[in-house]
């Protein structure tokens, strides 16, 4: 159950959270490209992401007549749920009213999928998100940023905190169809 507590500012129709880790070497990173997004739709819709205090940068854009609230927390990402918790109490959201955009290492790169609620799959963040407001039931936009030839644990941790290995100009059309596929979303809800 998705844990109501009294908003603590104004309304927003739509809280869009791009998951990743903060700093610079985290930056291009698999992990990151949740976050990536995140600014890319800021530029988009005239948007500047600013620090406040739910420990996230956020901004509020407006996009096909509805106020959405962008954000990308300033947690690492197994405690996204820290930073986003506060973030829903001061947008006044509702779960089918969160959307959340992450890597998902079970795709192949490039592969994008939308999906309600659901496993969590071993994503740290979105476990981290479940235990923030006590439900799975958002939205994601999954972005498949691939896996590699190993479960052991080190390795998949280096894959996804790693840089991504393909070309830059691959990496960044499937920022921007991410993108594209939130504002799609967006528009839908």
């Amino acid at each position: 159950m998705f844990r109501k507590s009294p908003r603590t500012g104004a309304a927003a129709d739509l809280l869009v959270v791009g998951l990743g880790n903060p700093g610079e070497e985290y930056d291009k990173t698999r992990h990151n490209v949740g976050a990536e997004v995140i600014e890319l739709l800021a530029r988009r819709h005239g948007g500047k992401l600013r620090k406040q205090k739910e420990r996230s940068l956020t901004d509020e854009v407006n996009v096909g007549g509805k106020r959405m609230a962008l954000a990308i927390p300033l947690t690492y990402m197994n405690l996204s749920g820290e930073a986003v918790a506060p973030l829903v109490r001061r947008y006044g959201v509702e779960p089918g009213q969160l959307v959340v955009v992450q890597d998902e290492m079970d795709f192949e790169l490039g592969r994008l999928q939308v999906k309600n609620g659901g496993g969590l799959a071993g994503h740290n963040g979105l476990k981290s998100l479940k235990r923030g407001f006590g439900s799975p039931d958002f939205w994601r936009v999954r972005i498949g940023v691939g896996r590699p030839d190993s479960t052991d644990p080190e390795i998949v941790s280096a894959w996804v905190l790693g840089k991504f290995r393909e070309p830059p100009a691959e990496v960044e059309d499937l920022v921007d169809r991410a993108a594209t596929e939130t504002e799609r979303l967006v528009e839908r809800l």
